[in-house]
């Protein structure tokens, strides 16, 4: 029969098309097989049997789609979780650390404290601190080892 030599010789390359469309290769693999199912049941109206590849490809893209939309209703449905409330006692553990560093922070000279902000709070690269701060990336690095250093040795001291 003409479905099973287009399955045998084209099921694998449709497998692979539904799988960079849905990204799940179990769902890919379903709906390639609901394709050829489809393609069965409609092969006496086919008007062009020679188009049948073509048209599995659409009905793929197709079906590629329908389950793709309805991922995005669940998704958009799907009951929330609540969050996971930290203790009482982890807020505060955490307030009282919070406190410390930046007590630490204001203890250190002004360019340490401004690279290590910039890094570790203002998530910048090397580059777009030294255009920051005005300085060379080696003045950067300079400035935050020995701010990281300078840091590590005063929280140890309060701790």
């Amino acid at each position: 029969m003409a479905v099973t030599a287009l399955y045998s010789a084209h099921f694998r390359s449709l497998v692979r098309l539904a799988v960079l469309l849905v990204r799940d290769i179990a769902t890919a693999e379903e709906v390639v097989q609901d394709a050829f199912v489809a393609i069965h049941g409609a092969w006496r109206r086919l008007r062009d049997p020679d188009k049948a590849l073509a048209y599995l490809r659409q009905s793929v893209v197709n079906r590629s789609r329908s389950v793709l939309r309805h991922r995005a209703v669940v998704e958009k449905y799907a009951p929330k979780g609540l969050p996971d409330a930290p203790s009482a006692e982890n807020g505060a553990i955490g307030e009282l650390e919070r406190s410390a560093v930046i007590e630490a922070l204001r203890s250190l000279p002004t360019r340490q404290r401004e690279a290590l902000v910039l890094r570790y709070y203002g998530d910048l690269s090397e580059a777009e601190i030294a255009h920051a701060m005005g300085i060379s990336k080696g003045a950067v690095k300079s400035h935050t080892a020995r701010g990281m250093a300078a840091l590590r040795s005063v929280l140890e001291k309060m701790s």
